[in-house]
């Protein structure tokens, strides 16, 4: 592993547009509780240590239970998670691992079966918005260990 780079100091703009995409999803039709479970399993997927550690940090901090952490990777076997919370990780799945494939419909219908318009639209974001993050912490080198949950967010 190398330095991290100090990408916030490079590009403080960009930073900010991401910050900005996080305080809107934060104010969402999606429930901070299952942001926390999206965040986690596409930081799973893309193998992102700093993520993994800061979003299973603040999901505990924000009350969620020790097991369910534990099964987010086995969410199909665990029957531990609601039926929206398993359409939200089938469909953090299935955009985070797009490459090369297209959206099966069935998928997207299953999903849309579950959430609003307005919902799926938001859930898209927050899936979009957390492998951004991945990449750039990845990209940049970002170790993992060091984060605290805040109690204000």
């Amino acid at each position: 592993m190398g330095q991290a780079i100090k990408y916030n100091r490079l590009a403080p703009d960009a930073v900010k547009g991401m910050q900005m995409l996080g305080s809107y999803l934060g104010q969402s039709s999606i429930e901070k509780s299952l942001i926390h479970l999206i965040d986690i399993r596409a930081s799973q997927l893309n193998g992102c240590a700093f993520c993994l550690d800061m979003h299973t940090k603040d999901a505990r901090e924000a009350g969620e239970k020790e097991q369910r952490l534990y099964a987010v990777a086995a969410w199909r076997e665990a029957p531990f998670f609601t039926e929206r919370e398993r359409a939200a990780l089938l469909w953090t799945e299935t955009l985070t691992l797009l490459a090369g494939h297209p959206v099966p419909e069935e998928v997207r219908a299953q999903v849309r079966q579950v959430f609003s318009e307005q919902e799926f639209v938001d859930l898209t974001f927050a899936i979009s918005t957390i492998n951004a993050w991945n990449r750039l912490m990845i990209a940049f080198e970002i170790p993992a260990g060091s984060y605290k949950p805040e109690l204000a967010r």
